[in-house]
């Protein structure tokens, strides 16, 4: 899968240089690649999944005390479920076996200093790149719209961040990592096919 877009590096760095900026703000988003089309309605965060999306950081910080507090939660918005509880560090969002689309990530980080996102939807393709510092959400993909996300793109501001996707008629993809300012892409774009559930680390 080949993606001809600027990566999330310089909209991050750009964001956490610029003082007084709150990076939940969407940055610029890239050229749209599919000709200019009409992106999807995006999502803002909702207040009952932010709030367990810090409890679950909380959480995840109170079972590993002696690690470095760096950690990735994310809840997903799935078809016919809708938001489903957050989960951390490597752990599955989503579902699999069951034929549901993913249609949103909320992601929230600590001990990392940021995070984007960018999720290809069903129709629109690259929404473009959304970025949240610490305890921000970053809020991708669509809800309400029955529109399935077929790819993700993860980047973050320090150290590295790995991506694992379960895909229609596929399963779960390998692992695909980046060290930071750089991207890990999983899903498929141009065959159509949802993405039903991810993992994620840092």
């Amino acid at each position: 899968m080949k993606r001809n877009r600027r990566t999330p590096a310089g909209v991050l760095a750009a964001t956490l240089l610029m003082a007084g900026l709150t990076m939940g703000a969407a940055p610029a988003p890239a050229a749209d690649p599919d000709g200019g089309r009409v992106p999807p309605v995006t999502v803002a965060a909702d207040p009952a999944t932010h709030a367990a999306l810090v409890a679950a950081a909380q959480r995840a910080q109170a079972e590993n005390p002696n690690s470095q507090v760096r950690h990735i939660c994310y809840a997903a918005h799935v078809q016919n479920i809708g938001w489903q509880p957050p989960v951390c560090d490597g752990r599955v969002a989503g579902t699999q076996g069951q034929s549901l689309r993913l249609e949103a990530l909320d992601i929230l980080v600590t001990g990392i200093g940021g995070v984007c996102a960018d999720a290809y939807e069903q129709y629109s393709g690259w929404q473009g790149w959304r970025c949240g510092d610490d305890a921000t959400d970053v809020v991708v993909g669509t809800t309400g719209q029955s529109l399935r996300m077929e790819a993700l793109a993860v980047s973050v501001a320090s150290g590295g961040v790995c991506v694992d996707g379960y895909v229609q008629n596929t399963g779960w993809q390998q692992w695909q990592c980046a060290d930071a300012m750089q991207t890990a892409l999983v899903g498929t774009t141009g065959q159509s096919l949802r993405l039903e559930a991810v993992a994620m680390t840092v």
